[in-house]
């Protein structure tokens, strides 16, 4: 496999973990990084000291590579760049934004930048802005997804493409075939989300974890269509939320039925009912708990042998 993104990222393999809110912390980062991939911090949901002191968590637990992810929808969005920096994050991931600004102060202070697209102009508007490395996201995956609903089959060759830097392929991606799938596609790198949830060093609710491991391959559907799509485990909130839709209630009024704390319900306490469990569809292919490093490992191995049996296969 042929990827500038290890060198460019300071990494073993070119595989990253995805930065979900109120899963991605210090310990499952400092797991994918130690294991050779580059593990995010989710800082969707903390404050900046929250972010500063989870950073700090993570150097006092590894010493490799990791990084941070930060919506730029965040008000301070500037102020978390240069706060994950100074305290040690060695990559920044944005989304949800144009990454130009956030970018010339993450370089000015000797950091990274990814930045995740759902379509070829964003990751034209991405080159533009100088990051180091796209992740080209298809609507396979969990969590806030793009409007346009391409799926990674379609989206990640056409970005690759349209572009020069390095695109990292995100959606879908399991298991080492999904691996050599995005690598057949033209990425030069995975990153993956939902396997990460159903991770030995998760911090996910056990019961967040069960709901992946039992999902099946129509266990996830998407809310919010007109007003911002997200993938979700199928629940009661996820019924309550499609009806309502159904039913053309406008997008403001949705999302006061839905509230705040929808996350926390799910990844912290596991309410079955009430949270919003985020997933890919890939769930349906995820079975048992493995730790980031036997994830990693069966990524890496598994890819070069799928690469290895094509070889012999055409020399044959």
């Amino acid at each position: 496999m042929k990827s500038r993104v290890p060198e460019r990222l300071g990494i073993s393999f070119p595989i990253l973990q995805g930065g979900m809110i109120w899963i991605s912390d210090a310990a499952l980062a400092a797991a994918v990084s130690e294991a050779g991939g580059l593990g995010m911090i989710g800082a969707g949901g903390m404050s900046i000291e929250e972010i500063r002191k989870e950073v700090t968590r993570a150097k006092s637990i590894s010493t490799r590579t990791f990084g941070v992810n930060i919506p730029l929808l965040r008000a301070d969005a500037g102020e978390a760049v240069e706060a994950a920096i100074r305290a040690g994050a060695d990559v920044i991931a944005t989304s949800a934004g144009n990454p130009k600004a956030y970018t010339a102060i993450a370089r000015d202070l000797g950091a990274k930048v990814i930045h995740v697209v759902s379509n070829v102009r964003m990751a034209e508007k991405a080159e533009e802005a100088g990051v180091d490395v796209i992740v080209a996201e298809g609507y396979e995956a969990g969590g806030h997804n793009g409007f346009d609903e391409l799926t990674t089959m379609v989206l990640v060759p056409q970005i690759v493409d349209a572009v020069n830097t390095p695109v990292i392929a995100a959606g879908g991606i399991g298991d080492a075939r999904g691996m050599a799938a995005a690598f057949c596609l033209g990425a030069e790198g995975v990153q993956l989300g939902t396997r990460f949830i159903a991770s030995v060093e998760s911090p996910a609710h056990p019961r967040y974890k069960e709901l992946i491991l039992s999902a099946g391959d129509r266990a996830t559907v998407i809310t919010g269509r007109s007003f911002g799509p997200v993938r979700v485990l199928k629940n009661k909130l996820a019924d309550m939320i499609l009806q309502a839709e159904r039913e053309g209630l406008q997008p403001e009024e949705v999302q006061e039925m839905i509230g705040a704390g929808r996350s926390v319900k799910a990844c912290l306490e596991g309410n079955l009912d009430e949270g919003s469990f985020m997933s890919g569809q890939i769930a349906g292919m995820i079975h048992d708990l493995k730790s980031a490093r036997e994830i990693v490992k069966e990524l890496m191995e598994g890819c070069e042998e799928i690469f290895s049996y094509l070889k012999e296969g055409e020399l044959g």
